[in-house]
């Protein structure tokens, strides 16, 4: 089956083609390409807009959620505040609703002052700063072109940018590796400048002008110099992020790369230079002069076009694309083959190795021969024997966030509590993202609920995470996103005057009163009566609301407010807690309608139903009880459904959260609580992975449904069933031996979901549709499905799932 186009995500528009320094390393004026000799000095109106026309449709035309521009050069502040200014604001114009601009400027820092700064707080663009060390370091290649220092006026720069108003601007510090400077003094000079991260970046380097090799520095000084800087920098703690570093320790664990130069990731970024020609990646210019060249543009060419050009394809082609040499080296995976440009020979072009090859992998190997230190996240076993040890080819690697062992535990259908805390930190990322993506698409440079966030964000994140982290807070946002008119704003007030709270601060937010009512994320909901706006100010141990009429509310401990509707929570044995959320507007997204605040009895009865439920969980499907503990927080009452039918319904958007109509037994509410939270934990893992191919459009046929499903909904159903399968096992091990009516529903019922969900599982291993990761859960699935076939049931169990099976209508399940 033919893949989608791979989309860019990344974008460096260089937006002026001269520099005022004359560093003698920089690969776009003293490498082997010229091109920059005929090229307009600052990049035009119509170029602008020509390209930002082209992102946005490329944006729309493969449903991106956020794309990431880089202003470049040359350096970018030669090309003045307002060409700046018209840049940030064509490509934010231009990109589509849900889709969010990820702004950021690469510069020298010698231009870089106040006006600048203020600018750039403004467009909401993120400062890069090339900085090669100390002065004796930085002078080695970065000056002038009369030979002065451009050392102070760095510093000048990163300084403004460490200030408390810019702080926000600062991205990072890029630093090109010289082995005749010391790595302890680079790595402490740029430590003491606070940067977030820190890029060290191989000089750029071929076959036909291997990088220098210092006489007496042995056979791979670059991987010493960098071993150096990082024995240094983990005796320090890490003090900031090093994308090289970190790619290593990823790609070691089977994770995914941060950075094009290692592992096996394919390319998505592309160049446009000043005159609208788009290019490959610019370190090309290092091979020969005009190896970046596509000889397509804004004016005619599309962006999907610019992707089927074959450079960029074979920047795309992970492991078929390197040399025989680098396919058969242990440390592939990890290597990936190093920068595509670094492999550059006149007599084979690209089919090399890195010119660094001996270097890399004795920095690969030196990291893993250091191991990773206690404490830090994750180690798994593939690093645990202290050596580099690749993955075998054809093993997927798990997604980012994940282990082989989560992965592994996922995929049968389980998942223990670290495995889903790993899922609830990626959901939290993801709705941050996706707030952040509200606010760019909103136009929000500035509002004072955004700003308190900020500021909450820094000061009380775990209060902050509290409120991200309940299920409809990302269902807004959602919606949001897509355009919902009803989604308003307003709920970021409501979020901030929440998490203030929480933090016990004394914050005064103006909060939107909706519906009669104003609403406290994860707190609950005070009716009010009317419409407009109120205060909320914490107190310390509850808040005060303050309505427009003056009226004075006051909530707390030990002073009730009759008008103020908490949220209840339930709290059983062994350490489950659940949110019975019965206020929150946003609640209603799933597929089936909520029902209104629930009265004392119905309280009760749900109170006592969940108890009960989790007892029988925590007993009889202890695997999948142990995540759903975890990251099941929210149980969100829905409407009854039709007589002799229990309704349940999870929500992509809202992870943590299942909707069920209070069934009449509790066998039944735990049946449905594992069911739903397989579609949570499952939803959750398609967000960091594809498991099977998004341009598949055909049906498959579900056994349990008359009609056929898209690959996605037979998944889905697939790994629920696992859950429900497993449920009928315990209920035929409590009935075993025992007549009547219930043992034989159990059995009959055992009998006809292990058929239907290993039937599902060889549908989707043999839909020729799943990547290798969704390979990966097809097979856990298998294994846990097998035991369960290898059961003897009686013949009138047998007889009764065929029955039920030939009818497509498996009965309602029973306690």
């Amino acid at each position: 089956m033919t893949r989608p186009l791979l989309p860019f995500t990344q974008f460096v528009v260089k937006v002026h083609s001269r520099c005022d320094l004359a560093c003698d390393h920089c690969y776009v004026y003293e490498h082997a390409d010229t091109s920059w000799r005929a090229r307009p000095k600052v990049i035009g109106e119509e170029v602008l807009t020509r390209a930002a026309r082209r992102i946005g449709e490329h944006a729309a035309a493969h449903g991106l959620t956020v794309v990431r521009v880089v202003l470049h050069g040359g350096e970018p502040l030669l090309a003045g505040p307002e060409r700046l200014r018209r840049a940030a604001e064509e490509f934010r114009a231009a990109l589509p609703p849900g889709c969010a601009l990820d702004l950021r400027i690469h510069t020298n820092g010698v231009l870089l002052g106040p006006a600048f700064c203020e600018l750039f707080d403004e467009l909401e663009i993120k400062v890069g700063v090339s900085l090669d060390g100390d002065r004796a370091a930085n002078d080695r290649h970065r000056r002038f072109a009369d030979g002065r220092s451009s050392h102070p006026q760095v510093l000048r720069a990163v300084g403004l940018l460490r200030r408390p108003e810019y702080r926000h601007l600062y991205a990072g510090l890029l630093c090109t590796v010289d082995v005749e400077n010391d790595p302890v003094a680079v790595h402490d000079a740029l430590a003491e400048l606070d940067p977030p991260s820190v890029d060290f970046l191989l000089p750029h380097a071929t076959w036909e002008q291997p990088p220098a090799r210092p006489a007496g520095r042995g056979e791979t000084p670059y991987a010493d110099w960098l071993l150096a800087v990082y024995d240094r920098w983990e005796a320090a703690g890490r003090p900031f992020a090093v994308r090289t570093f970190d790619s290593v320790h990823r790609t070691l664990h089977g994770l995914s790369s941060l950075t094009e130069s290692l592992g096996l990731e394919p390319a998505a970024l592309v160049v446009l230079e000043t005159d609208g020609t788009y290019e490959q990646a610019d370190s090309l210019k290092t091979a020969y002069d005009g190896a970046p060249v596509t000889g397509l543009d804004v004016f005619t060419h599309s962006l999907d076009e610019v992707a089927r050009h074959p450079g960029m394809a074979a920047r795309q082609s992970g492991l078929a694309g390197l040399s025989a040499t680098c396919r058969a080296c242990p440390v592939v995976r990890s290597c990936g083959g190093g920068l595509y440009a670094h492999r550059y020979g006149a007599d084979g072009g690209f089919d090399h190795p890195s010119v660094y090859c001996g270097d890399l992998m004795t920095l690969i190997n030196g990291i893993a021969d250091r191991g990773e230190p206690a404490g830090r996240p994750g180690t798994t076993p593939r690093a645990a024997a202290g050596r580099a040890v690749p993955a075998q080819p054809g093993e997927p690697a798990p997604p980012a966030g994940l282990t082989d062992r989560q992965l592994d535990r996922l995929a049968r259908g389980h998942g223990d509590a670290d495995t889903v805390r790993a899922l609830v930190r990626s959901q939290l990322a993801l709705t941050r993202a996706m707030l952040a993506a509200v606010r760019s698409t909103s136009g929000l440079r500035s509002s004072a609920a955004w700003d308190l966030l900020a500021d909450l964000d820094s000061t009380a994140p775990a209060a902050l995470d509290a409120v991200l982290g309940h299920p409809y807070v990302r269902a807004w946002a959602a919606r949001r996103l897509g355009g919902d008119p009803g989604a308003g704003l307003g709920r970021l007030a409501e979020l901030a005057a929440a998490a203030a709270v929480r933090a016990g601060r004394g914050d005064a937010v103006a909060v939107p009163v909706r519906a009669g009512g104003l609403h406290l994320p994860t707190l609950g909901r005070i009716g009010l009566g009317g419409g407009g706006e109120a205060i909320v100010t914490g107190t310390g141990d509850g808040f005060t609301v303050r309505t427009a009429d003056g009226e004075v509310l006051t909530v707390g401990e030990g002073r009730p407010d009759p008008r103020f509707e908490p949220v209840r929570r339930v709290r059983p044995a062994g350490g489950w807690t659940f949110a019975l959320e019965d206020a929150d507007p946003q609640r209603d997204s799933h597929q089936w309608p909520v029902a209104d605040r629930l009265g004392e009895a119905e309280l009760l009865a749900w109170t006592g139903a969940l108890r009960e439920a989790v007892e029988l969980l925590d007993r009889d499907l202890p695997a999948f009880a142990e995540g759903m503990r975890t990251g099941l927080t929210t149980v969100t009452p829905l409407r009854p459904g039709p007589p002799g039918r229990d309704v349940s319904a999870a929500a992509r958007q809202a992870f943590g959260a299942v909707g069920i109509a209070r069934p009449a037994t509790a066998p039944t509410l735990a049946l449905l609580l594992a069911h739903e939270f397989q579609h949570v934990k499952l939803g959750a893992v398609l967000d960091l992975v594809d498991l099977y191919d998004p341009a598949d459009t055909a049906l498959y046929d579900a056994p349990w449904r008359p009609d056929p499903r898209p690959i996605e909904g037979l998944l889905q159903g697939t790994y629920a069933h696992l859950a429900v399968t497993a449920f009928w096992r315990t209920r035929t091990a409590v009935y075993d031996g025992l007549p009547g009516t219930a043992a034989e529903h159990a059995r009959a019922q055992f009998a006809l979901w292990r058929r239907y969900t290993a039937e599902a599982v060889e549908r989707l291993a043999g839909s020729g549709s799943l990547t290798p990761v969704g390979l990966r859960f097809a097979d856990g699935m298998r294994e846990t499905v097998g035991p369960w076939l290898d059961v003897a049931l009686p013949a009138a169990a047998e007889t009764a799932a065929e029955q039920a099976r030939q009818a497509r209508r498996p009965a309602a399940p029973i306690g």
